[in-house]
C-alpha cells in the first residue's frame, strides 16, 4: 500500500493507461440519456434514478439521501484502500429551466439531444449534466483500469443547486426549494470529503473565487383608490413612489460597486423583480409595489456586513421619503467562495489539465454561485472547473463532445493523484 506522500504524482506509464480508457462513445451516449431526462428543480427523481444506476454500473457502492419525497442526493463511493485523501466530484442534477418555456426555443433550451457540428445540444448538458457524465466516464475508465486507490473517491449528484428561493405563501414548494438545498443536506448527513471538484460551466477555467448573493426587497406604501379619482393624486401611488425608489437605487449602485469590489470585477445590483397590482383590477392603483434586488457579494465580504451596507441605504431612502411607508428585508443569503491557487487540487487540476490540453488552464473569477458556497462552510476545500464551450448564444445550452472528453480525462488523472492511485 503506498501512502498519500508517494501519491503526489501518477507514474507517466499509469497516467497514459488511464487516458487509454477513456470512451468518448460512452460519454456522447450518456450526455444525450440525460439531457432527455426532463430535471426541473423539484423535479429530479427521474435523473436521480438514472445516476444511482450509472454509478452503480462503475461498482461504486450507492446511497441515496431523501431530501424530500420526490427528491434525493445520489452519493457514489469508492472507498480506498488506505486512508489517503478524499475527493469528491459534485454536481446538480436540477436545470436552469424546465424545457416548458415557450419564449425559449432554441435547441439547447429542451430536453432533447442534438448532435451538430460536434457539439452536443440539450438542456442541462451546459449547467451541469456535462459535468455528471464526465464524472461517471472518468471513474468508468479508472475501474476498467483495475487501478487502486489509497483515499476515498465519491461522485455526489445532488437536488435543488439552481437560484430560486421559497418567497412567503405565493412562490412555495419544492420547486422554488433550490439555491443548495442537495449539498446543504449532503454535508449535514455525514459527507464531508477533504476536497471537491464542481464542474460548473467555466470554459475550463479554473476558477478560484466566486461572488455569493443577497437577495433584497423593498416595499412602497402608496394610496389605493379608483382611477376616477386618481387623476389629482397619482403621486400619491405605490407605483410613482417605486419610480422614484428606483431612480434612488441607480444612483446607488456605484456604491455597492465600490464595496464589492474583488479580484479586479466590480460587484453587481440587478433589479430582479418589480411588482404591483393586479392585471384583473386595473381600475385600482395597487396599495404597495416591491423592488428586488440581487447584490452580488463577493467572499471577501462577510454577509452580515453586507446587509449593513444595505441596510444603510435603506434608512437614507426613509429620510428621503418619509412618506412612503417604505419596508425593508432580505430573503436570500448565500457567501462567495474561494480557494488558494497553493491549494494541491488546484495545483493538480492545473497539471493534469496541461498535460491533456498542451498549455496550462486560464485562472478566473466568476460572479455566478455554487455549492461551493456550502462546501467551503463545512471546511471542504472546493475548485470550480468544468465543461463548457463559449457563452450561451440564441440555440442555449451546448458543449462540445471534445471538451467533454478532455475534461473526462482530465477529471480521471487528477482523481488518481488525489487518492493516490497504484
Amino acid at each position: 500500500m503506498i501512502n498519500a506522500a508517494e501519491s503526489a504524482a501518477l507514474k507517466p506509464h499509469l497516467a497514459e493507461a488511464i487516458l487509454s480508457e477513456i470512451r468518448e462513445e460512452e460519454i456522447v451516449k450518456m450526455a444525450c440519456d440525460v439531457i432527455e431526462i426532463p430535471s426541473p428543480t423539484g423535479e429530479e427523481l427521474e435523473m436521480g434514478k438514472y445516476m444511482r444506476a450509472a454509478l452503480e454500473e462503475t461498482g461504486m457502492r450507492v446511497t441515496c439521501q431523501e431530501v424530500e419525497p420526490g427528491r434525493s442526493n445520489v452519493i457514489g463511493v469508492w472507498q480506498g484502500a488506505g486512508n489517503g485523501k478524499s475527493l469528491m466530484f459534485n454536481g446538480h442534477m436540477d436545470t436552469s429551466n424546465s424545457g416548458r418555456e415557450e419564449y425559449l426555443t432554441g435547441l439547447g433550451y429542451k430536453p432533447k439531444a442534438v448532435l451538430r457540428n460536434g457539439y452536443i445540444y440539450g438542456l442541462g448538458i451546459y449547467n451541469m449534466k456535462g459535468a455528471l457524465v464526465c464524472y461517471t466516464q472518468a471513474v468508468k475508465a479508472l475501474r476498467r483500469l483495475g487501478v487502486k486507490l489509497n483515499g476515498d473517491l465519491m461522485i455526489a449528484a445532488v437536488a435543488g443547486e439552481i437560484e430560486k428561493t421559497q418567497v412567503g405563501d405565493e412562490f412555495s414548494g419544492r420547486e422554488y426549494r433550490g439555491y443548495g438545498v442537495g449539498t446543504h443536506y449532503l454535508v449535514n448527513h455525514g459527507i464531508v470529503p477533504d476536497m471537491c471538484i464542481l464542474g460548473e460551466p467555466t470554459d475550463m477555467q479554473v476558477v478560484l473565487g466566486h461572488y455569493g448573493s443577497m437577495w433584497a426587497r423593498f416595499t412602497v406604501h402608496g394610496l389605493y383608490v379608483h382611477t376616477a379619482f386618481s387623476q389629482k393624486r397619482q403621486r400619491e401611488t405605490s407605483v410613482s413612489r417605486m419610480q422614484d425608489v428606483l431612480a434612488a437605487i441607480q444612483e446607488w449602485v456605484p456604491t455597492w460597486e465600490s464595496h464589492s469590489a474583488y479580484r479586479g470585477q466590480k460587484g453587481i445590483v440587478n433589479i430582479g423583480c418589480i411588482r404591483a397590482g393586479q392585471p384583473w383590477r386595473t381600475s385600482r392603483t395597487p396599495e404597495n409595489a416591491e423592488i428586488c434586488l440581487d447584490l452580488r457579494v463577493p467572499p471577501t465580504l462577510p454577509l452580515q456586513q453586507a446587509r449593513r451596507i444595505v441596510k444603510d441605504f435603506f434608512l437614507d431612502l426613509l429620510d428621503r421619503f418619509p412618506d412612503y411607508g417604505l419596508e425593508f428585508d432580505t430573503y436570500v443569503s448565500v457567501p462567495g467562495a474561494e480557494i488558494s491557487e497553493n491549494h494541491e487540487l488546484v495545483k493538480t487540476i492545473e497539471a493534469t489539465h496541461t498535460k491533456v490540453m498542451g498549455t496550462p488552464p486560464v485562472r478566473g473569477c466568476v460572479q455566478w454561485c455554487s455549492d461551493a458556497s456550502v462546501m467551503t462552510r463545512f471546511g471542504i476545500e472546493t475548485l470550480n472547473y468544468g465543461p463548457s464551450s463559449g457563452e450561451r448564444d440564441p440555440e442555449g445550452e451546448k458543449v462540445a463532445i471534445d471538451t467533454l472528453t478532455r475534461i473526462t480525462k482530465i477529471y480521471a488523472l487528477a482523481a488518481a493523484e488525489i487518492c493516490g492511485a497504484f
